[in-house]
């Protein structure tokens, strides 16, 4: 059976905002390919993603797929439209069920402070990096009640203090220098899963 990466998420995995390179998605899967060869990304990815899309629309998608890993990168969207927190919780959970079933490994990333991004000037930027903070709470306990693999960029994105050229002109989505730093963020998670044949499928 062929490996197949299957990620979920956001415009992040898709690479708006990049002028080469892709997202963090495509970053890790070329990585990936220098393990395994063979393998096949199925990008489900989807620009301004919230959890409820990904519930709605990837995830009909993704279980018509037999992945060898997945990756999910999901909030952003949710807290900068105010989602309500409840509600991102259950959609979570949701997704979360869901995924299990596919019985694949699951890397799993918390929301990046996007407070520290140039546009988010435009916001009351200790509220908005409290609400990040308190959709994470539900992104980790989600991964952990599900034994997912949970990726902390929120702590990785905060101590590279907000530098500019990790964004790209729209103050918002990273710049190729920002996925490169995520996904150099994420791999040690994937690398961990691939080289441990107890998780990863052929």
């Amino acid at each position: 059976m062929r490996f197949t990466y299957l990620a979920l998420g956001d415009s992040t995995g898709i690479g708006v905002g990049a002028r080469e390179g892709g997202g963090y998605v495509e970053r890790l899967y070329r990585r990936l390919l220098s393990l395994r060869p063979d393998a096949l990304l199925v990008n489900l990815c989807q620009s301004g993603a919230t959890s409820a899309d990904v519930r709605d629309d990837q995830m009909p998608r993704a279980g018509r797929t037999t992945p060898s890993l997945i990756t999910l990168g999901i909030g952003i969207n949710d807290v900068t439209w105010q989602s309500r927190e409840e509600a991102f919780a259950v959609n979570l959970e949701e997704i979360a069920v869901a995924l299990a079933a596919l019985r694949a490994p699951v890397v799993i990333m918390n929301i990046p402070d996007l407070a520290l991004a140039p546009a988010a000037a435009r916001f009351d930027r200790s509220s908005y990096e409290r609400s990040i903070e308190v959709f994470n709470e539900h992104v980790e306990g989600t991964a952990a009640r599900h034994h997912f693999t949970l990726v902390d960029l929120f702590t990785a994105t905060k101590h590279l203090r907000g530098r500019k050229s990790l964004f790209s002109p729209d103050g918002f989505h990273p710049s190729a220098e920002g996925y490169e730093e995520w996904a150099e963020q994420v791999w040690p998670a994937v690398q961990a899963l691939l080289v441990s044949p107890a998780n990863a499928r052929p």
